[in-house]
């Protein structure tokens, strides 16, 4: 398990580098990440390269062992590029260049932009590909599906629409142009989605949009790995990223990278709130299911975050090692605090690292020390990985398809994902979050949240899965639009309704209004925003409704299908729904269950096949006790214990 940080010693002087580089050795700091904003100091002036100093900053670390993590820098072209070639900048949804001052203007598609991005890469790769102290490549920086309206990216988008649909009447039949008098008569017709508002707009060419930017993005990172893989072929490539408005399709963007890397910054203030979910396991366990390997954490919490935004408070003591240790629960192998010491200068100078301006190692960087000193004992769980019996769906289709057309106040798509996985993971057990057309058949439960965009074979998917005996649990807002993002002329939820035993028979989109439901077993719960009126073919009732003119229509139903069984959710409720159906179908399908953990502690496993270690995080700012069902032995303090006292933010990992 490596602990490292983010270095930039463009913006040190280099007396600071050795005293660095001998207390990053001294501490346990094993990589440095470094060079992905450096390309004016790299490339000063067209064509002309200076790698002298980065030499000399790779020795200074490589010296004492230290790994390096050795970035790519296309985030931040020189101005001098930007000053000869303006179109490189992106532009806008509303048809203007977007004004250039911070970073990440280029378009990823302008011919002179991807010419000097390859030729800096290959730079690069030829000097340092082969070089030992190059642990990893890093292309780019937190890379997004930008929506650049440029005259190439225009060209492309069509070019991009005649490859998926072949000709200009298909593309009119799928995007519903009839409807305004909108059909094509030329491919020059063709335009991105403009300023308005999503909703106001082609829902069927705003998805489309989206998905071509996210190819954009892909192609590119494939083209930059591909020139590394060139001068050598083992080198192990990433890019980092985050969730971003707008996000990538993950899945296709880490299919041409060698693992996944992600920032994490968990929030310093928790929520007292049970419906705000606070923790940062979902992310984490979003990362890992985009591969279902382990992944790294590229940037992780510091300090004190601040630059676009007023600084957030201090991370509270324990966190600092607590949420790097929360990480590597999820399957982090790496985790790289952002950053070594806070910046003096420039728009991040308030995004604080290890180290203050005073320069001088204060609590957070004893704290770091203390989780380096700790990560060194952890080489046992090197090898593991996290098994899990649950998964849940995400669908990039699904993110962008409710981002362009809302459903009701405070429906959100990602949350309906983070409820089931809060109700899960509260009773102690590994959750995956993958694709809908990943491998079902070793998980015995599977939650599909509104699968609302129909993708045929994540359908043909979920059904084998069910009809193998899977135990499924859909929602609300499934089987609603097409491939191409328009309704289906169905009963709700098309496809799935043979699967569920029930339909729609009408929807009210209640929004932030809250009703009641009852369970089969009396048990009441809140519901809000949604509420599918079902009708019941096969299935049984789950729930009902108690208000409004649908009380006594079912709520949720369990329908068993072939060898499986599926469980409907047509509405949304709050916390304790989700906790008590997740711990039904837990009993239900023998997913074994942790009771009465105390709010906050977060429980997973990661297993070598032979040992299973479980890691016990307290994620509150309250002193948690937690009784064992019999003695294990701790591989943090090596002693055999039968009862865990942990503090706020503290973790403890037990053999099992």
């Amino acid at each position: 398990m490596k602990i490292g940080v983010d270095y930039y010693p463009e913006q040190w002087d280099r007396a600071l580098w050795k005293s660095d580089s001998d207390l990053m050795a001294k501490t346990g700091v094993k990589l440095v990440r470094m060079g992905e904003f450096a390309w004016s100091k790299l490339e000063p002036h067209d064509g002309q390269f200076d790698f002298e100093w980065l030499d000399e900053a790779i020795s200074t670390f490589s010296r004492h062992a230290i790994g390096i993590v050795l970035c790519v820098p296309t985030c931040c072209p020189p101005l001098w590029m930007y000053e000869t070639y303006p179109d490189i900048v992106q532009v806008g949804p509303d048809g203007n260049r977007i004004q250039t001052g911070i970073r990440g203007h280029r378009c990823l598609n302008a011919p002179m932009f991807i010419y000097y991005a390859k030729r800096i890469t290959e730079q690069l790769a030829r000097r340092y590909a082969n070089n030992p102290a190059i642990a990893a490549w890093q292309i780019d920086n937190e890379l997004e599906a930008y929506p650049c309206t440029c005259e190439t990216c225009r060209g492309l988008f069509r070019d991009w629409l005649i490859d998926k649909y072949d000709t200009l009447d298909n593309i009119n039949t799928a995007f519903g142009n009839s409807v305004w008098s909108s059909e094509y008569s030329d491919i020059s017709q063709i335009q991105p989605p403009t300023a308005y508002p999503k909703a106001w707009q082609n829902p069927a060419l705003c998805l489309d949009f989206a998905r071509f930017s996210s190819d954009t993005v892909v192609k590119f990172v494939s083209d930059m790995s591909q020139i590394i893989k060139l001068e050598n072929p083992r080198a192990k490539v990433t890019s980092n990223t985050f969730f971003c408005e707008n996000a990538p399709d993950y899945y296709k963007l880490f299919s041409v990278l060698d693992f996944t890397s992600y920032d994490n910054y968990p929030p310093v203030k928790l929520s007292g709130e049970t419906e705000e979910m606070s923790s940062h396991a979902f992310e984490l366990d979003f990362m890992r299911g985009i591969r279902q390997r382990n992944f790294w954490v590229m940037e992780q919490l510091s300090g004190a975050t601040g630059s676009w935004s007023p600084m957030g408070a201090t991370p509270r003591p324990g966190q600092i090692k607590g949420y790097a240790m929360q990480a590597m629960a999820h399957g982090a192998d790496t985790v790289m605090h952002f950053r070594w010491r806070t910046a003096v200068k420039g728009a991040e100078m308030f995004w604080h690292g290890l180290i203050d301006h005073s320069n001088v190692p204060s609590r957070r960087f004893e704290e770091f020390a203390e989780l380096c000193k700790t990560a060194s004992k952890l080489s046992v769980i090197e090898t593991t990985e996290l098994i899990s019996d649950v998964a849940i769906l995400y669908s990039p289709d699904n993110y962008w398809a409710f981002n362009i057309q809302p459903q009701t106040e405070g429906f959100d798509y990602l949350k309906q994902l983070r409820y089931f996985h809060a109700a899960f993971t509260r009773y102690g057990t590994n959750v995956d979050i993958i694709s809908p057309t990943s491998d079902l058949t070793k998980y015995k439960a599977v939650v599909a949240p509104a699968m609302y965009i129909y993708e045929k074979a994540a359908a043909e998917n979920i059904y084998r899965y069910v009809i193998k005996g899977g135990t499924l649990i859909m929602t609300n807002r499934s089987g609603v639009k097409d491939t191409c993002n328009n309704c289906i002329m169905e009963p709700l939820p098309t496809v799935y309704r043979e699967m569920i035993g029930a339909e729609v028979s009408e929807y009210d989109p209640i929004g932030e209004t809250e009703q009641t439901i009852s369970d089969f077993a009396g048990n009441k719960f809140t519901c809000r925003q949604w509420c599918d009126i079902l009708k019941l073919t096969t299935a049984r009732a789950y729930a009902e409704y108690k208000d409004s003119f649908y009380a006594g229509k079912p709520a949720v139903t369990m329908n068993r299908y072939c060898s499986g069984v599926t469980y409907y959710v047509g509405t949304v409720c709050k916390m304790d729904f989700y906790e008590s159906l997740a711990g039904n179908i837990m009993k239900q399908t023998g997913i074994p269950r942790l009771k009465d953990l105390p709010k906050g502690v977060e429980v997973t496993t990661r297993t070598n096949g032979l040992d299973d270690y479980i890691f016990f995080f307290n994620n509150s700012e309250e002193e948690a006790d937690i009784t064992l069902p019999k003695p294990m032995y701790s591989i943090i303090d090596g002693n055999e214990k039968d009862k865990l006292t942990l503090m706020p933010f503290d973790m403890d990992i037990v053999r099992k």
